[in-house]
């Protein structure tokens, strides 16, 4: 269920509660491999599917760390929503840990938790703690806290 507010300051509510999941999604290999020619992060692990089956437990290629972390602005649509907007901006991460490697074709969905909301002249700063988690797996592929400034219509 996704959490939608009016103004981008309504969220201030939340502030310290979790704002919900998002859908789940894959991760196919043609899209690894799309992201490693745009990256230049060709390694192995990632691209070559004969040698991750003979080498990587699990024998799959993983998905890129980064390309996990670029994810969270697509996934959170399904989390909230702000109905009256005007632009909106990844403002930085205060930290960001790759927990586990995901494999291609593992489903992926985004959780998050609002931990500080700030109302500025013409914006909000929000500082988010995200949680990409892995379906059917304990410990999550990635934890970060991010910022995105939402400014008013």
């Amino acid at each position: 269920m996704t959490t939608v507010v009016e103004r981008a300051a309504d969220l201030a509510a939340w502030k310290g509660k979790s704002l919900g999941a998002s859908d789940w999604m894959a991760l196919d290999q043609s899209q690894v491999d799309a992201f490693a020619a745009l990256t230049g992060d060709d390694h192995w692990i990632h691209v070559d599917t004969a040698r991750a089956q003979r080498e990587l437990p699990g024998g799959t290629t993983l998905v890129h760390g980064f390309f996990t972390l670029a994810l969270i602005p697509w996934l959170q649509r399904s989390v909230y929503r702000v109905e009256k907007r005007g632009r909106g901006l990844n403002y930085g991460c205060n930290r960001i840990r790759f927990t586990s490697p995901v494999p291609v074709g593992a489903r992926l969905r985004l959780r998050q938790s609002l931990k500080d909301c700030e109302v500025l002249a013409g914006s909000t700063r929000l500082t988010l703690e995200c949680t990409i988690e892995i379906e059917g797996q304990e410990r999550p592929a990635l934890v970060a806290e991010t910022i995105v400034q939402i400014f008013d219509a």
